[in-house]
Formats: C-alpha cells, structure tokens, sequence
C-alpha cells in the first residue's frame, strides 16, 4: 500500500506549525493511523521517527537563522521550538557532535534536513572514466560512527591548516570497509606532499591507483551541500553503478573538498572495473 500522499499531508501539517507545541498523537489521528501505526508508517515512508523529524527540522532552521541572524543563539533556539538552552544544546550536539559556538564561530558545512518532499527527485549525473596514480596522505582516523561528524569536528578544529602548516590545501576523505568487522572506518587528511605542519595523531594512507569514476556534487549551497552530498552518494551507488558497465573493486573510494574554497561542490572518487559481462 502507498502511504505517501497520507504522510505527506502529515509533514505539510508538521511544517505549518513546526514552531509551537505538537502533539504527534494528534498527527496520528489527522492522517486516519492508530498512534503506533501511524509511527511505523512514517518512520518506513521517511526514514525517521515523527519527533526526530519534528527535532531535526528545529535544529536546521535554526541553523539558518545563525547565518544570517546576529541574535544570540538561544533566542533563535526558543524562537524555533526549543523550551530551554539545555534542551537545544544537548540537542544540537548529539546531533553535530559540536556545539552551537562552533558553528557560528566557523560557518561549517552542517548536515541538514530540508522539509521532505517525497515526490523528490535528484538530476542525472554522468562521471568521467580517468586513470590515477597512487596518492600518498596523512590522515587522522574517525572515532566517529558518522563521516559527517567527523568532518564537522575536523574543520571546527582547523585540522587541515594544522596539519599543511597554515595552506589551504585539498581535503581527502576516504572510506574504509573493514569486511571482517562488518563496518565502516572513515579518515581525513591531506595529501604527504601538503603536510609542512603538526603531523602529530596522523596515520600514512596511500589511495591506490586505476581507474576510477569521478562525479562532481550538483553546484548548491553552504546549507544545503551536506545534503546534496548524501544524495550524490545515493544517486551512485543505487542508480548509475547497477546501470552502468562497471562495478566497484575493493579499493577505498574517497572524495575532495576545499573548506575554504567555499564553492559547496565536492569531488568523489568511485574505484571501478568493467563487469564480466562487458570484457
């Protein structure tokens, strides 16, 4: 059954009163669900519970209005829904893994969560097919679950200017499947070659070379482009790899961005080699 159209109704209703005081119950009710189907329902249809969804909407407008409003933080957080500055706080950190100071004192590229709007859909892209040598880096390894985490503490902390000794230089993110472990490890660094300042807590990682897909992030901006860049990696790994003539290798697949560049468009680096049944 196609719940879409009910629970699209649902977080139009969420967004017309995202500010004041809501009762996910009532939600329930409106879209015609007992309460626990209702939940189950939404959470199938938009990946995440109601309150989740209602918190995380809260904390992206907020992080809107820091960009461009100079009121103090916690104004902004009341006028957004949150009743208390421990409440947002502990909210804004679990869910960045920096706290609102950090933010507003480096204009990060943030993970945010537009209003969902399911009959979405994201454009074509289409990669060039290039060669690489090996490229040798310096990296710190993640301790965070989450790569975005990761990045927002790595450029909160002004590790890449650290580590190339005050340059502005090319940031490398690579993921790293630990197939015995079943999970992901995920590191951030810069090229060997950059590396003229505290190496200290850094790890040597060569990126092999061959072939590869390069796909370049859709243009956006500073506050849609950690968003832009899950859609990317969705759009490749379940769209244009199974349509493709290729499949990946066991190389770690990595992408590149310039923080200071500013310019919210960011270069991934997909391992590939033709299937069988294209040689």
């Amino acid at each position: 059954m196609d719940y879409r159209a009910s629970i699209q109704a649902v977080i139009d209703l969420i967004e017309e009163q995202l500010y004041e005081e809501i009762d996910t119950e009532r939600f329930a009710a409106y879209a015609g669900y007992s309460y626990y189907h209702f939940q189950r329902i939404f959470t199938e249809v938009v990946g995440m519970s109601p309150a989740c969804y209602i918190r995380r909407r809260r904390l992206t407008e907020i992080v809107r209005r820091m960009y461009y409003d100079d009121r103090p933080i916690y104004e902004i957080a009341f006028a957004c829904g949150f009743n208390s500055r421990e409440h947002f706080c502990r909210a804004f950190l679990r869910e960045h893994h920096i706290h609102p100071q950090d933010y507003r004192r480096t204009r990060m590229s943030l993970r945010l969560y537009d209003r969902v709007v399911l009959d979405d859909t994201f454009p074509v892209l289409t990669p060039r097919i290039v060669v690489l040598s090996e490229i040798p880096l310096l990296v710190y390894q993640s301790d965070e679950a989450f790569p975005p985490h990761f990045w927002n503490r790595y450029n909160a902390e002004g590790r890449s200017a650290r580590l190339s000794g005050g340059a502005v230089c090319e940031d490398y993110g690579v993921s790293l499947w630990d197939n015995k472990n079943n999970r992901l490890h995920y590191a951030i660094g810069i090229r060997t070659e950059d590396a003229h300042g505290d190496t200290a807590d850094t790890v040597p990682l060569t990126l092999s070379g061959g072939l590869y897909a390069v796909f370049e992030t859709p243009r956006t901006t500073h506050l849609a482009f950690v968003d832009v860049i899950r859609r990317t990696w969705d759009y490749i790994l379940n769209t244009w790899l199974p349509q493709s003539e290729y499949r990946t290798t066991d190389a770690p697949p990595f992408e590149v961005y310039t923080e200071k560049s500013r310019t919210f468009c960011e270069t991934i680096y997909i391992p590939i080699t033709e299937k069988e049944n294209n040689r």
